[in-house]
């Protein structure tokens, strides 16, 4: 039994390209269609409502083109509106917050783990939940970093301005705090975590940067490959994987700049993906 339909992968920008890159190393005869709403990124200072409004509009599109399944790669959609995602569609819908969560307990030793994420994100306490489902003897430290995705988005990847933002955006994860009551969250002094979790898919763009500044003794992690692993799972006990011997077909979407995302699929799949095509969306202008 197999099903050559595509796989459906929604992001609100370039970021999600860091989950389909693992799945297409697993899963190298799956068909793909990649849906970046690059034109309303970031989604992480949205409210509740845009997001979960933003995010059926993408799926709705995805649907339409008959995907099998869909990937919400996009932690700050998979935290707001997964639930009502997989309320509103038939086809199984996997998001990557669960995934990553599962990856980050299962690297921890000191049982302190820190989670860079959108506003969005921290503010759903989706993390926390997620990890101390998998162990509740977890010390979870989430922050935001609302910097990382806009500079992602804009294609700043390296040099010393972007080495300069990641610096300071987890400097009060991994700072030994004395001033406990002023921290943005509580954290016990010089509690050190020895797991970082980027709990937004665009971040694995900056992860030669996020390991520098983090350190030897930090792990860092992300949930593309677990996500990755999880859906080969799904489609595998569903019966919905490709046959092996089939010609795979990749097709990639945006509601913003074509040439801008271009520079980023070609970037991290070389010609893999000869052209990228812009969409409209209900709602965006």
């Amino acid at each position: 039994m197999s099903d050559e339909r595509p796989i459906g992968f929604f992001d609100s920008g370039v970021g999600g390209l860091t989950v389909l890159r693992e799945v297409l190393r697993r899963l190298p005869a799956e068909s793909t269609i990649y849906l970046g709403d690059n034109a309303r990124a970031p989604y992480g200072p949205r409210s509740d409502e845009e997001v979960r409004r933003f995010s059926s509009e993408c799926l709705d599109e995805l649907a339409a083109r008959d995907v099998k399944a869909i990937v919400v790669a996009c932690n700050t959609a998979s935290a707001i509106a997964l639930t009502e995602l997989r309320q509103r569609y038939d086809v199984p819908i996997l998001g990557v917050v669960r995934p990553g969560a599962s990856a980050a307990v299962l690297s921890t030793r000191s049982r302190h783990v820190g989670v860079i994420a959108t506003a969005a994100t921290v503010r759903s306490r989706a993390y926390f939940g997620a990890i101390k489902d998998e162990d509740p003897f977890v010390e979870v430290y989430e922050h935001a970093t609302p910097e990382l995705v806009p500079m992602v988005e804009a294609g700043v990847l390296d040099g010393l301005e972007a080495e300069d933002v990641v610096r300071r955006s987890l400097a009060p994860l991994l700072e030994p705090r004395h001033d406990v009551e002023d921290a943005v969250f509580p954290r016990p002094p010089g509690a050190g975590i020895d797991t970082l979790l980027l709990g937004c898919t665009h971040y694995p763009l900056l992860a030669p940067l996020i390991s520098g500044v983090a350190g030897p003794g930090v792990a860092v992690i992300d949930s593309a490959s677990a996500t990755a692993s999880a859906l080969a799972s799904l489609l595998e006990v569903n019966g919905l994987g490709a046959r092996r011997d089939a010609p795979p077909r990749h097709v990639q979407f945006t509601t913003g700049d074509v040439a801008v995302f271009r520079r980023t699929t070609e970037r991290l799949f070389g010609s893999l993906f000869p052209a990228v095509e812009p969409v409209a969306l209900v709602g965006v202008a």
